[in-house]
């Protein structure tokens, strides 16, 4: 019901991956309209949708889905909205999560980030030449970093969207009550012109 006529060749599948054919503007939108329309309160949408965001900031990649899951299933989330939430993990911001994440083990784990060549401090930084060739390097202080960056992303999201999500039901609630109050009103006129015929 809800299929495209004709489906989108490949290519253009994946060029929506990096870049949506709608617009950042319209995607951003049509995710608020999704997650607000989901059934459940307040509370479980934005818990499940922090959930999934969560989890994002972890370098488990393949398995965001599921720990979103199981997130959402421990705060009495909605998994649905873990799912959608899974999004702020994607192809533009995991490079920016990544490097949060391994700063953040690299310090917990007291590891400098420069190292002293000839008297002066070259950085190591952190480059996907470096992941890709030594990912255990990568993994551990990455996946300590996601730690506290787990419990402060769900709290950073959890607060908003569940006032996002409160204030578009009551809205929507609104405005169906309004349409209900108006088919009431045409039908109760029909009924007298009726009578009065």
């Amino acid at each position: 019901m809800f299929k495209r006529r004709n489906s989108k060749p490949l290519l253009h599948k994946i060029r929506d991956v990096f870049w949506p054919y709608m617009g950042w503007e319209r995607l951003v939108d049509y995710y608020k309209h999704r997650v607000g329309r989901m059934k459940g309160t307040p509370y479980m949408i934005a818990a499940g949708f922090a959930s999934g965001a969560a989890v994002s900031f972890t370098p488990l990649m393949g398995f965001h889905f599921i720990l979103g899951i199981l997130l959402a299933l421990a705060v009495r989330g909605s998994l649905l909205a873990s799912m959608f939430g899974t999004a702020v993990g994607n192809p533009w911001t995991f490079p920016i999560i990544w490097l949060i994440i391994y700063r953040i083990g690299r310090f917990i784990l007291g590891e400098d980030d420069t190292i002293d060549i000839d008297g002066e401090d070259i950085s190591t930084g952190l480059t996907l030449g470096e992941i890709r060739n030594a990912p255990s390097e990568f993994f551990f202080p990455a996946m300590v970093g996601s730690i506290p960056c787990i419990i402060v992303v769900w709290f950073i999201v959890f607060f908003p969207v569940r006032k996002i999500v409160a204030q578009y039901q009551r809205r929507r609630r609104l405005r169906l009550e309004r349409k209900r109050q108006r088919q009431k009103r045409r039908k109760t006129l029909r009924a007298m012109r009726k009578r009065y015929k």
